[in-house]
C-alpha cells in the first residue's frame, strides 16, 4: 500500500510526510508512539484558555526566509520576541549577558571601563562565546569573562547538561553568547513569532491529506522488523522496499548493537498560580539557585484573558532508556565516535533515510528540523 513509512510525527517527519503528499502525490504511512502527532512541539489549551506547551517552551525565531515561507503555509503568526532574565546574585539581569546586564551587575564606573574595553575589541553587536572571553589577557575582561562564566554559564550547564562548559561541544556552548550590544532580545533572528493557535494546528494541517494515513499509539517495532544481515526492512512480516524515514533514536532502530547513545531528559512540572502573572517576562532562568533550570510562564508567549496563570519548573536529568523521554542529545568526541558507528550502519541500507534531533544526534532548532527536513526530501526522497 505505500511506498514511504515515517517514523515520528515531530517536524522532521511531519514535514517530509507533508512533501510526499503533495509534491509527489503518493501515499505516506507516518507511524507515531505517542498519542498525538507533533512530537515535542505537541501543544493545547488548558482549562484556563492558556495555551501550554507540553514538553518544554517552544520559540520559533529563523533567518531562513524558505522555512518562514513554508510555515505560512499552515499558520497565521503573532510577531513575539522572546526575553529571558536570569537570576544572578539576587538580581535578573537580561540573558544573553549584554552591555545592558553589565551596568545591572556592576557599579557604574566598573561597567563603564569594561565597556570601553569590550568596544575596543569587538565590534559593537557582536556575540563572543564565553569560552573565548575567557581567553582574554586584558585584566578587566578576564575578570568580567570569569564572573560571567562562574555565574551564568557554569552552573546551569552542569545542571543542564550533567557536564561542564569545556567538556561539551562549543556548538552548545556558542548558542548562550555574551551579546557586545543592548539588544535584550534572547534571539536575533529576522523571524521571530509564533503561530496565532499554537503548533498543534500547524500539524493537524500540515497531515491533512488523503495520502497520508497515521498510526498513533505504535511502537514502530510493534509493526516494523529489520533483518540486518539481509539488509531488508519487513512491516507486518511482509518485505517493504519503500523508503523508510526514520526520525528517532538511531540506535534504537539498530537494537543498541553498540551500546546505548546518552540523552538529557527532563521533569517538566507545571503549576497554576492563582494571580494573573508569575513573573516579568516569559522566561527566567536560574543558573545558581534552586535545582530547576528555568521558570516559563506561558501567558507571555500566548496572551490569554485570564486572571490565573501557568508557569513551568524544568528539571534537568539524565536519560534513563524506556522510561524518560530523549530531549537533548549530548554532544561530546566519544558520543560522536558511537553515532558514526551507528551512522555507518544506516548507510548499509538502501532505503533507511535519518533525519531529525535524535537520528542525526544534532542539536536542531526548530527551524534547523524543518530545513533540514526540506532538504532531505530534495535529495533523498524526491
Amino acid at each position: 500500500m505505500f511506498n514511504y513509512i515515517v517514523i515520528g510525527s515531530g517536524f522532521a517527519g511531519s514535514v517530509i510526510a507533508e512533501r510526499i503528499a503533495n509534491v509527489l502525490n503518493e501515499k505516506v504511512l507516518i507511524i507515531e508512539k505517542r498519542n498525538h502527532i507533533g512530537g515535542n512541539c505537541y501543544d493545547y489549551k488548558n482549562k484556563d484558555g492558556i495555551i501550554i506547551h507540553k514538553y518544554g517552551p517552544h520559540l520559533f525565531h529563523t533567518n531562513y526566509k524558505e522555512v518562514f515561507d513554508y510555515l505560512s503555509n499552515f499558520t497565521d503568526w503573532n510577531i513575539y520576541h522572546h526575553r529571558v532574565l536570569a537570576f544572578i546574585d539576587g538580581k535578573k539581569v537580561p540573558i544573553p549577558f549584554n552591555l545592558n546586564s553589565l551596568y545591572l551587575t556592576f557599579p557604574e564606573s566598573l561597567a563603564k571601563r569594561i565597556e570601553e574595553k569590550l568596544l575596543k575589541k569587538y565590534p559593537y553587536n557582536s556575540k563572543v562565546p564565553i569560552l573565548d572571553l575567557k581567553k582574554e589577557n586584558d585584566k578587566d575582561l578576564r575578570f568580567l569573562a570569569d564572573y560571567i562564566y562562574q555565574k551564568v554559564f557554569l552552573n546551569y550547564t552542569v545542571k543542564q547538561w550533567g557536564l561542564k562548559p569545556e567538556d561539551i561541544d562549543p556548538e552548545v556552548t556558542a548558542r548562550v553568547p555574551v551579546f557586545i550590544g543592548k539588544d535584550d532580545r534572547y534571539f536575533s533572528d529576522k523571524y521571530q513569532a509564533i503561530p496565532t493557535e499554537g503548533y498543534t494546528k500547524i500539524f493537524e494541517r500540515m497531515l491533512n491529506h488523503s495520502n497520508i494515513k497515521l498510526m498513533l499509539n505504535t511502537d514502530f517495532k510493534e509493526v516494523i522488523s529489520i533483518d540486518f544481515e539481509s539488509k531488508k526492512i519487513y512491516f507486518f512480516g511482509q518485505e517493504f522496499k519503500g523508503k523508510l524515514i526514520f526520525t528517532g533514536m538511531i540506535d534504537e532502530l539498530f537494537n543498541f548493537k553498540y551500546g546505548y547513545l546518552p540523552y538529557r531528559s527532563l521533569d517538566l512540572r507545571f503549576e497554576t498560580v492563582e494571580k494573573e502573572w508569575f513573573q516579568e517576562v516569559a522566561t527566567v532562568n536560574y543558573p545558581n539557585d534552586y535545582d530547576f533550570t528555568r521558570i516559563t510562564e506561558f501567558k507571555h508567549i500566548h496572551p490569554a484573558s485570564t486572571e490565573k496563570t501557568t508557569i513551568l519548573k524544568e528539571y534537568s536529568k539524565q536519560y534513563i532508556p524506556n522510561k524518560d523521554i530523549p530531549y537533548y542529545p549530548v554532544f561530546t568526541k566519544e558520543n560522536q565516535k558511537l553515532y558514526n558507528r551507528y551512522k555507518e550502519e544506516a548507510e548499509k541500507f538502501e532505503n533507511i533515510i535519518l533525519v531529525g534531533r535524535l537520528a542525526e544526534y544534532r542539536y536542531y532548532d526548530m527551524d534547523d528540523v524543518i530545513k533540514r527536513a526540506l532538504e532531505v526530501f530534495e535529495e533523498k526522497v524526491r
